[in-house]
């Protein structure tokens, strides 16, 4: 059944299910890493190291990773991705005593390397696969795309526990890493041909994106993912557990639904945004649902701030963030594919996800400086001011395709 498809299709669908099982390990290997060193007696502050270097080395991959798939093809990239991935976690198979800060955030940029190699390639192959000119197909592909992966990473989070629970962190890497190898072994067999290669070797020196309407999206991406790690990534686990008393599963079991609701909304984006009427996102299109998420930080702030039913305020409110903001997230993922050049199209994709990156890891930075120095409430503000340089930005995006 499979070898009836189109070409086409069977590639489309091997890079998605590569996406999948790696988006699998690796919200699984952030839960077991998190909960693991807890029990171990690490601290807050050692925890949230481990991941400092996989954030940074998002921002680095991202910038040459598109690089590299120009001039090397995005399957060759892709399967980087997973055999990185496999490395990393055979890291953490070392015994206990090896298991340092240091050597796990080793293990971690490897790990951050691998996922945004994944990413880059998986977004812009579907730039590749779609015909010309079939702009509400690549609109449903991306958004099928990224809305499941953000589904199965929340997917990943409960598998994380689970595993951990059921076998132990030791066997617990050990399946994950046999399963990505069979997958692996697999890509390397049927993902071979040349997706995305340029047809020129591009320059190093090219890797900064020279278009205008690139340079706007990623700019408005940067402070779109800002506003959201402001508060989302330290600031509000730590707050439901100091404030509201919850228990650290009963976060990160909530988080985690957060997650898979966010990837289910991002999925189904193109028929909210007017798939009916045969519509596809323009400049201006981003700019009204910027402009809409901008007030819900706002209003959980003031909600807070005058003690209006605290935990329905903030928990309302957060789900409905994250319904608004996985349909700016679609449309920003749609527009960038859209966007880039067909010829050495991962240049321009990797250039916007560098961009994606930093957003997240000044984000991230900022959301338990401002929390430990000013509270919550002062993480909502800050993501509002974000959201508004968001909407501000997007307002010089083409109004027509």
């Amino acid at each position: 059944m499979f070898s009836q498809l189109s070409k086409s299709v069977r590639q489309y669908l091997i890079v998605t299910g590569n996406y999948w099982c790696f988006t699998l390990t690796d919200g699984a290997l952030r839960m077991l890493v998190v909960l693991h060193f807890y029990e171990l007696g690490y601290g807050a502050l050692d925890i949230a190291l481990l991941f400092l270097f996989y954030e940074v080395f998002g921002v680095i991959t991202n910038l040459f990773g598109g690089w590299l798939g120009a001039r090397w093809g995005l399957n060759r990239t892709m399967n980087i991705g997973l055999g990185l991935q496999i490395v990393a976690l055979a890291m953490l198979l070392a015994p206990a005593t090896w298991l340092t800060v240091l050597w796990v955030m080793l293990a971690q940029a490897l790990s951050g390397i691998a996922k945004d190699l994944n990413k880059m390639s998986a977004k812009s192959a579907i730039k590749v696969l779609v015909p010309k000119g079939e702009s509400g197909q690549l609109y449903q592909w991306v958004a099928l795309l990224t809305g499941s992966k953000n589904a199965l990473k929340g997917i990943g989070f409960f598998l994380g526990g689970l595993l951990l629970t059921a076998v132990g962190f030791h066997q617990a890497i050990l399946i994950m890493a046999v399963a990505l190898t069979v997958v692996w072994v697999f890509s390397l067999w049927q993902l071979k041909e040349d997706l995305g290669k340029s047809k020129s070797k591009p320059k190093f020196s090219e890797i900064f994106s020279k278009s205008r309407e690139i340079n706007i999206l990623s700019a408005a991406r940067l402070f779109l993912f800002g506003a959201r790690d402001v508060w989302f990534v330290v600031a509000l686990p730590v707050y439901l557990s100091s404030q509201f008393g919850w228990d650290h599963w009963t976060v990160g079991g909530f988080l985690a639904l957060w997650v898979i609701g966010y990837g289910i909304v991002q999925s189904l984006a193109p028929h909210i945004t007017g798939k009916r009427k045969q519509k596809v996102p323009k400049g201006n299109t981003v700019t009204l649902w910027a402009l809409g998420l901008t007030t819900l930080p706002a209003a959980i702030a003031i909600g807070l701030q005058l003690s209006f039913y605290p935990q329905i305020t903030l928990l309302g409110g957060l789900i409905l963030f994250g319904a608004v903001f996985a349909i700016n997230s679609s449309l920003h993922s749609y527009l960038i594919v859209q966007y880039a050049s067909n010829d050495g199209v991962s240049m321009d994709v990797g250039f916007y996800y560098m961009a994606n990156a930093m957003g997240r890891l000044i984000g991230t930075i900022l959301s338990g400086w401002v929390y430990q120095e000013f509270g919550l409430i002062s993480c909502l503000w800050v993501s509002f001011a974000f959201l508004l340089f968001t909407s501000i930005i997007s307002i010089w995006l083409p109004k027509h395709q």
